[in-house]
């Protein structure tokens, strides 16, 4: 992910000296993993323009509080949380010498099993995966809670979710973090997100609401889930980051780029000779299908999370941060 920005001079919370020492450590430390991030900015300049000066401002809140700092990270499919979170983790670990973990909303999925008995009990669409109604809330509340009092010999155990085969991983290839952390990173495509007023749910915003959904009853479902279970999950964030796409045309594109780079998995798996009958890979009007189910929340977020997010990093049609927006002034 690349910049045409640089962090807001009023919200730097390094000097100059400790700002060059700290893109030196990052860059003698992690040059081979940022660059394989394949970013088309120049390391020093991406680095020390906003991911230094931005971890400085993390840092800062962290702080200001007991305990763990819980980050949450929300974008639309394909805007690149992972990128982000990757740039953040070299960043603060060896610039700032945080102790940082991650996960995805997406490791907590409900299992295929699961979606599909939602999918015969109470709306068909639930059998697909993504929307508030298909996680294990519980799940990643506990996950949260156990990072968040951990004791040196505590182990959390994190789901990992294979979207190629659409369903969890079994529990022995879960990951695995021993102790604490200083800064935990929640990402996920609705982290954060709220419930829509009901009477908004009345008209449909595309096709597939208004096919398959004509009574609402899968919308209604999906937004009592965003007003009770996950507005407890989302609670327990301290700071929030959104990653703000320009619009839902950019979604489509970016997540069938996305699924290119899933098409290219699976052919390097098969000349490898290993079986690829267990991918799935979706066709164009597919992933327009896929995207539509998401784009009533994603509409919404655009409009009205930018406004109350600690920190929204701008992106325009090109990927790239184009616009820095900071809610959560710090007072220097």
């Amino acid at each position: 992910m690349s910049v045409l920005v640089k962090w807001p001079e009023k919200q730097m919370c390094i000097s100059e000296t400790e700002l060059q020492g700290a893109v030196k450590a990052v860059e003698a430390a992690f040059a081979k993993t940022l660059e394989s991030l394949r970013v088309d900015i120049g390391l020093s300049e991406m680095v020390e323009k906003l991911y230094v000066p931005m971890c400085a401002w993390i840092v800062h809140w962290k702080k200001q509080q007991q305990g763990p700092l819980v980050l949450g990270i929300n974008g639309a499919q394909g805007a690149g949380k992972s990128t982000l979170f990757n740039l953040l983790e070299v960043t603060l670990t060896e610039a700032f010498g945080q102790r940082v973990v991650g996960f995805s909303l997406d490791d907590l999925y409900k299992v295929r099993s699961e979606r599909e008995y939602l999918s015969q009990s109470v709306h068909p669409l639930l059998k697909t995966r993504g929307v508030p109604g298909t996680h294990d809330v519980g799940l990643g509340i506990e996950i949260i809670e156990s990072l968040v009092q951990a004791e040196p010999t505590t182990i959390t155990k994190i789901p990992v979710f294979d979207k190629s085969i659409d369903d969890r991983c079994s529990s022995a290839v879960w990951q695995e973090w021993a102790g604490s952390a200083d800064i935990i990173v929640f990402e996920g495509w609705c982290v954060g997100a709220v419930a829509q007023e009901d009477a908004a749910l009345k008209a449909p915003v595309n096709r597939l609401e208004e096919d398959e959904d004509a009574d609402g009853v899968w919308r209604a479902y999906v937004n009592h889930h965003l007003k009770t279970d996950y507005a407890e999950l989302f609670s327990k964030i301290d700071l929030m980051l959104m990653l703000q796409v320009p619009s839902m045309q950019s979604v489509f594109e970016w997540r069938s780029l996305q699924e290119k780079k899933l098409a290219e998995r699976m052919r390097y798996i098969h000349d490898t000779q290993q079986p690829t009958d267990h991918l799935r890979i979706m066709n164009e009007e597919e992933i327009v299908r896929f995207i539509q189910h998401y784009e009533r929340l994603t509409r919404f977020m655009l409009s009205e999370m930018p406004a109350r997010a600690d920190l929204t990093l701008r992106l325009n049609s090109n990927h790239k941060i184009d616009d820095i927006r900071i809610n959560k002034r710090v007072s220097l």
